[in-house]
């Protein structure tokens, strides 16, 4: 049996500082504290997340955030076995802030030192919250990165498919800003969507012509504005209905491709004869009640499990990169102070990186 560990998890890849400290062995571990500090309220007035801010706030409030949650876990930082910390990829001003910080505590405490892919957190998480076995199917859907994977071990990714332009994540915050809707745009037109009419406005489903599990959600949102600017030119503006329903239309469109390109995946996926097969989803679009819902009748249909981990872990945090970091030091992965920030790093190195950077770089 695996010996159990405490691993603290530094995350800063986005506009969430975070850190946690997580107990455990590798599909058997849970978390003792996850303490997540949001910027909304600083990029509000900007209709995004803008770089430099972010890159500030989380240089002020990481130390504060890891203070907490050892205090959470009733530990010091000479009772955790490492430091994990997101090292890419993402917005390279933040994770610059966590992997600095990070090596400081690992230098100080003489601790191990992890730096942890952050997509390999959210593909992890379901192995935390589940104890799934491997192989299994994870959607990764978020902020900047849409992508399935086949999940064969902690740092085995094989890429089925992904978006080749916009993350859902973004379109989501795209069609937000276009019909007025505060930021992040996911939850607020998650809300509109859910008094509107989804057969209202015929947007496009991309892609769903062409085979395989690629998906690409540009052209919904620039479907969408141009019904937008329809209505407005007739009616000289929207109404709130006009909104709602122009919300839900969208949300129907990216859930239907996802539902789709799912189906693909799970194909081929299930050719590996999986003995306890499973579909997981995470990322920050995994919150959307609408798509999980429709993902997991998917499953039901298919004799799979569906896996979604509590809200809570779908949004960046740092419990998901301490239990990805938990996997690694129980494997021997181990850094050292030359670990750097990186602003791109796909999992599966052996596929070329799929068009964009996204919020978090490349979407691979």
């Amino acid at each position: 049996m695996a010996e159990h560990f405490r691993i603290l998890g530094i995350e800063s890849s986005c506009d969430d500082s975070a850190a946690s400290v997580v107990e455990g062995r590798p599909g058997a571990a849970r978390v003792l504290s996850s303490i997540v500090e949001g910027q909304a309220s600083l990029h509000a007035a900007f209709g995004g997340v803008v770089p430099e801010i972010a890159a500030r706030a989380h240089a002020e409030r990481l130390d504060g955030c890891v203070m907490r949650a050892l205090d959470a876990a009733e530990l010091t930082l000479r009772d955790v076995d490492a430091v994990a910390v997101t090292a890419g990829p993402g917005l390279i001003g933040g994770v610059m802030s966590g992997v600095m910080l990070a090596k400081g505590l690992a230098l100080g405490a003489g601790k191990p030192l992890l730096g942890v892919n952050h997509l390999a957190g959210h593909a992890l998480t379901p192995r935390l919250t589940d104890g799934l076995t491997y192989p299994y199917l994870m959607l990764l859907v978020s902020g900047g990165h849409c992508q399935f994977l086949l999940v064969k071990g902690p740092d085995a990714f094989s890429r089925l498919g992904g978006t080749i332009d916009d993350a859902p994540g973004e379109a989501f915050d795209k069609t937000a800003r276009l019909l007025g809707l505060p930021q992040p745009g996911g939850p607020s037109v998650e809300t509109e969507a859910a008094k509107g009419d989804p057969r209202r406005f015929r947007l496009p489903r991309p892609l769903l012509g062409k085979s395989g599990c690629d998906m690409s959600f540009s052209g919904l949102k620039t479907a969408l504005l141009r019904a937008r600017d329809s209505i407005c030119a007739e009616s000289g503006g929207l109404t709130r209905q006009d909104r709602a329903d122009l919300c839900a239309a969208f949300q129907a469109a990216v859930s239907d491709v996802l539902v789709e390109k799912s189906r693909r995946a799970l194909a081929t996926y299930l050719e590996l004869q999986p003995s306890q097969p499973a579909l997981a989803v995470a990322g920050g679009v995994a919150a959307n009640a609408a798509i999980r819902t429709a993902l997991e009748r998917l499953c039901e249909s298919a004799s799979v499990r569906f896996v979604a981990p509590p809200l809570s872990l779908c949004t960046d945090n740092a419990a998901m990169i301490a239990y990805a970091g938990l996997e690694m030091f129980q494997a021997g992965g181990r850094a050292d102070m030359s670990l750097t920030a990186r602003p791109r790093w796909p999992l599966d190195a052996s596929q070329t990186p799929m068009l964009g950077s996204g919020k978090k770089g490349a979407k691979a």
